[in-house]
């Protein structure tokens, strides 16, 4: 078929294949009113790649061997809207909680490196705005190594949250002390934009992971870990899944931030509630 002829429509049977195989390898469930948004998600990927239809489409994905293929339709798919500083309660309580463990002897006595993973870091707002409020605060007591993972099921978005460049509109957000301390202009393409300072981007590791994965490949455990607004797209039983996996990998004491609309209320877990959106080990 040759690029640029008319694709078949989505029918319900091969809506209903997207839903299984988004849901199989992501955790993401949509909902029976989603079939628009994966219409025009897809649709242009289908297009691009000279497909009759939607399901000769998803026949390619599932014997790409490479697995390349089911990464793009997992990006096509995946929402990732966000902003700096998003739900700044946490940043506050986390800046609070860093100063009361680099102060406490014993937490010292334990900890040369304070490790923090942003779950479903995106196109890197989240990661960076920690690494803004860990950094500055660990600026105080030295001696301490901070280390941040950043993940996400998306090549893009890490691709282009590992430059760490912004546009300056997208940077309204940051609180003046850091902005003015850890974001300097550049130009490009004969624009300018802001990009985190060198000493906060070496601190984050961005690496392509799925939180569906069988299991948590990491050698190390965590202080904090941010999981925001990406359980409000899994059903209940993966919910209770990924927070008890998470909490295995939290040291004791750490803590678990959710997302503003989100809640363990409803599922099975060890953690303690410490306050809205906030559990702790």
């Amino acid at each position: 078929m040759a690029v640029g002829t008319e694709v078949r429509d989505l029918t319900c049977k091969e809506y209903e294949h997207v839903r299984d195989l988004v849901y199989a390898k992501s955790g993401i469930s949509l909902g029976d009113q989603k079939m628009q948004l994966v219409r025009a998600r897809l649709g242009k990927r289908v297009r691009k790649g000279g497909f009759s239809s939607y399901g000769e489409y998803l026949r390619h994905v599932e014997q790409d061997a490479t697995g390349e293929e089911l990464c793009t339709l997992l990006d096509a798919i995946s929402t990732n809207t966000t902003h700096m500083f998003r739900e700044i309660q946490h940043f506050n309580l986390l800046r609070s909680i860093i100063a009361e463990w680099a102060q406490s002897k014993s937490w010292r006595s334990e900890h040369s490196t304070l490790r923090i993973w942003s779950a479903a870091s995106s196109s890197g707002e989240e990661p960076h705005s920690i690494a803004m409020v860990a950094y500055d605060t660990l600026t105080r007591f030295p001696g301490i190594e901070l280390k941040i993972l950043a993940t996400d099921i998306s090549v893009q978005m890490l691709n282009k949250a590992n430059l760490g460049i912004y546009e300056t509109h997208r940077v309204g957000t940051v609180p003046p002390q850091y902005r003015t301390r850890y974001l300097r202009k550049i130009a490009k393409d004969g624009k300018t934009f802001l990009q985190i300072v060198p000493e906060l981007r070496s601190a984050i590791t961005f690496v392509r992971f799925n939180l569906m994965s069988p299991t948590f490949p990491f050698r190390h455990g965590f202080d904090v870990v941010f999981c925001r607004n990406v359980m409000i797209y899994f059903d209940r039983q993966t919910q209770q899944t990924l927070v008890n996996k998470i909490a295995a990998h939290l040291h004791p004491g750490g803590y678990l931030m959710i997302g503003h609309s989100e809640s363990l209320n409803s599922i099975e877990h060890p953690l303690e509630y410490a306050k809205p959106t906030v559990y702790r080990k």
